[in-house]
């Protein structure tokens, strides 16, 4: 049976329930499959040896998760070629590349979680409510070692941007 989070999280003050496990810093990350493109899935394996900042939004189409998703584009360029960015949303991969090209992003990679929500249930941020993925970070080390993780009590609020990013840069 598959976990269901109460009481931990809230849109625009109402109760929502996530499924899924809470991570927590020094987990093993949860393998996951997303659509990259239509036709093409990627699994943790894809970025070996890389480290991870896992950005997961709701939908880039609102204002806090286009935000988030610029703002770590922007810092992208600084963390250099050890590092990817990883934007999970529900979104369709075509919504997601429309996106990415009318906001200019070509540093985070977004990866779609529509097929089956297994990302979301792997990492605890399903919201069992809408069938999207809650706001969270996750920063995971090159031997897929999660150090960083922050679940947002409020899927309308920013997550921590500078923690995150010194979550990565002590990994480098």
């Amino acid at each position: 049976m598959t976990q269901e989070r109460t009481g931990v999280a809230t849109f625009k003050g109402n109760p929502i329930t996530l499924v899924g496990p809470k991570l927590t810093a020094g987990d093993s990350a949860p393998d996951f499959v997303l659509s990259k493109n239509l036709l093409e899935e990627v699994s943790l394996s894809d970025y070996a040896g890389k480290i991870k900042l896992i950005s997961v939004v709701p939908s880039l189409d609102t204002g806090v998760c286009d935000a988030q998703t610029r703002r770590f584009n922007s810092k992208a360029a600084e963390l250099g070629d050890d590092v990817v960015i990883l934007t999970v949303s529900v979104d369709l991969p075509f919504a997601q590349a429309r996106w990415c090209g009318a906001a200019g992003i070509d540093r985070v990679i977004t990866l779609s979680d529509h097929k089956a929500v297994s990302f979301g249930q792997a990492y605890g941020v399903l919201i069992k409510e809408f069938r999207l993925d809650m706001r969270s970070i996750f920063v995971v080390d090159k031997n897929n070692t999660l150090t960083y993780v922050e679940y947002l009590g409020e899927m309308a609020e920013h997550p921590n941007y500078e923690d995150a990013i010194a979550a990565v840069k002590t990994l480098l």
